[in-house]
């Protein structure tokens, strides 16, 4: 902003220290320059200590204060005797001659001051008085260590509440305030719907939020009304706190924006009261817009793992929201937007019409979108002319918005590496791999063993999904290692939205090529193949156990979509039915590797001639595959890793 918009920015400012030191200093100044004082005190003596020295003529000047305290002042010779050595001097070394040099405690008023005219008759003393006083510095000076003591303390609470911001009570008395972030409509607010690629179906949905607050005329007439609430769902990365962003930049009204942690207190009835304060903010301030980020923080469902007992404090806070969102005196120009990835362990009181009326799935982006999405990050970014942003989105199924922001900056990283004054195609390239693979580890001690046996691997990998109809494609086959991988293999996958049990048998026989090729080529096998088989024994698990595919098992899932089976102690299936299900993953993840073996046994020429490439090259590519077995009869799209 510019500094026009902030009349009050060229202030001085200062310090509270600089405050709390001179009001030290004051207090120093008073007690050392009024009231008679001095830097040496003086000194207490008894009464015939005082007759002595009166006698002998050493007194100047008597004060008596109230009738109770007399001060002796001291003639300048007398400050020169030996005996008076302790009061001639102050702390500084200095000659002490303003005085008092000594006080003490007055008997008898009368009696006193007819000693004290006989000695001015006699000559021994030159003056005395008789004086009321009132000690206001003695006050001040005891009541010094307080105000210290009170003025650190405000400046620490001042600070605890963020400054002016916190007010005088800091945080301590705004501990119940919410901490919501208010954003300004007119200034704060940049993101429209333009920088949010993707997304139609999402957009067209939460745009009508934005066109009723724009225009609550157009729907109130017909009797309709605006959803109280909408939820955005969906995976990490894919854009729901953005198009959040973007309909507080379209609507132009307040938005405050804040996460499901901010309510969450270590103090008892803290987040309820800052739900209550927020809200009472948000009508205030109406039409208004209240984004809540991660709402599963403190939406989860209730009596669920709850081992704090009833009054959970977590508990306590989302009744609060359910109350204020759709309750008794809710005002309705207050709409709440909220985000989750964990829609399936949200409240249902949170998740029923009339709170959130509308749930809004944000998924992974198609190829389409995809493409729109490079656009978008690609603009700020120097590039060669005509660079093809539909191999780019073909290149990173799978990706989110999040993943395609981070390969489009990671591109750009990789070219100014190799000092290039423009980002091409293969940095894209390069940074997929980097992702997804990790970074190359070329340092790394591999024996010529071992080395073999990671090339048979990959070229097990590249065999077998070449020879299969449904397994994807090879791109690019690597021994180089890279991240926690001795070797990849990158395919180019076809995006399906449904899969037949033969498409994923395929994938299951060619992600196990890799240990078959072990087994086929040196008859022993080894660790390498782990990530290998954790991933088709999930997708064994998931035809068994979710999706019904198995004859034996039959048209049953065991899935459970709430997620609520995460809190159960006991299986949905008897110990027989265990049993079976064991015995059908292991039965159809060891007639794959039977399936892999064979086909390699036919192919064991063009294996091991495809393994020695891959030794001499490091890395090798579809064509490298052609020259060995011609050309692939099927044809597929995009990009999945399988690691030794």
């Amino acid at each position: 902003m510019a500094n026009d918009n902030k009349p009050n920015s060229n202030k001085l400012k200062v310090s509270p220290w600089v405050i709390y030191g001179a009001i030290i200093l004051i207090f120093i100044f008073i007690s050392v320059f009024t009231g008679g004082s001095n830097f040496q005190e003086a000194a207490n003596i008894e009464t015939s200590k005082f007759n002595i020295f009166l006698e002998k003529g050493d007194v100047q000047k008597v004060i008596v204060y109230n009738s109770k305290e007399a001060e002796v002042y001291l003639t300048a010779a007398a400050l020169k005797e030996p005996y008076h050595k302790a009061v001639a001097k102050d702390l500084l070394n200095r000659p002490n001659t303003k005085g008092p040099h000594y006080i003490f405690k007055v008997g008898s008023v009368d009696v006193f001051q007819k000693k004290l005219e006989t000695a001015v008759a006699e000559g021994k003393l030159k003056d005395y008085n008789f004086s009321e006083k009132n000690n206001w510095t003695d006050i001040l000076i005891s009541l010094l260590p307080i105000l210290i003591i009170v003025g650190i303390w405000i400046f620490i609470m001042r600070r605890m509440g963020g400054g002016a911001g916190g007010g005088g009570g800091g945080q301590i008395f705004n501990i119940g305030k919410s901490k919501a972030k208010l954003f300004d409509e007119k200034t704060d607010i940049k993101t429209t719907f333009k920088d949010v690629a993707g997304l139609e179906g999402a957009k067209e949905e939460i745009q009508e939020i934005v066109e009723f607050l724009k225009n609550p005329e157009k729907y109130t007439n017909l009797g309709g009304k605006i959803p109280k609430g909408a939820l955005l769902v969906g995976p990490p990365g894919t854009g729901k706190t953005l198009l959040a962003k973007a309909v507080a930049g379209e609507a132009q009204v307040p938005f405050f924006s804040l996460s499901g942690s901010d309510f969450v207190e270590m103090f008892v009835g803290v987040g309820a009261s800052r739900v209550r304060d927020l809200f009472k903010q948000a009508k205030e301030k109406s039409p208004a817009i209240i984004f809540i980020d991660e709402i599963d923080a403190v939406g989860r469902a209730r009596g669920k793992s709850n081992m704090s007992g009833g009054n959970d404090e977590r508990e306590n806070t989302l009744n609060q929201l359910l109350t204020e969102m759709d309750g008794f005196g809710t005002n309705s120009n207050v709409i709440v937007l909220a985000a989750t990835n964990r829609a399936d362990v949200l409240d249902k009181a949170l998740m029923r019409a009339g709170r959130f009326d509308r749930q809004i799935f944000v998924d992974l982006p198609d190829i389409r979108e995809r493409k729109e999405i490079f656009e978008v990050h690609l603009a700020p970014l120097k590039k060669v002319e005509g660079l093809d942003t539909d191999f780019l989105a073909k290149q990173t199924p799978g990706f989110s918005g999040a993943d395609i922001a981070n390969v489009c900056n990671e591109a750009a990283l990789i070219a100014a590496r190799h000092n290039k004054t423009a980002v091409d195609k293969q940095d894209f390239l390069d940074a997929v791999d980097r992702i997804v693979g990790g970074l190359e580890k070329k340092n790394k001690i591999v024996t010529p063993d071992e080395k073999k046996a990671i090339a048979i691997h990959e070229a097990g990998h590249a065999t077998v999904s070449w020879m299969l109809e449904h397994a994807a494609p090879l791109v690019k086959v690597t021994i180089v290692p890279r991240g926690q991988s001795l070797g990849a293999a990158w395919y180019l996958p076809e995006e399906r939205l449904i899969v037949r049990p033969d498409q994923m048998l395929d994938e299951m026989c060619a992600t196990m090529g890799g240990r078959a090729a072990e087994k086929v080529t040196f008859n022993r096998i080894s660790t390498g193949a782990l990530s290998d088989l954790e991933k088709v024994t999930k997708q064994a698990r998931a035809m068994v156990t979710i999706y019904g595919l198995n004859e034996k098992i039959g048209n049953v899932t065991y899935y459970d979509s709430t997620g609520q089976s995460e809190y159960s102690f006991s299986k949905p299936y008897s110990e027989n039915t265990a049993m079976v299900i064991d015995k059908e993953i292991s039965s159809l993840i060891e007639s794959q590797y039977e399936r892999a073996i064979q086909i390699l046994e036919e192919n064991k020429d063009k294996l091991n001639q495809l393994a020695n490439i891959l030794i001499e090259k490091e890395v090798i590519f579809k064509d490298d595959l052609e020259a060995i077995f011609g050309k692939r009869k099927f044809d597929s799209n995009l990009q999945e890793e399988t690691s030794l």
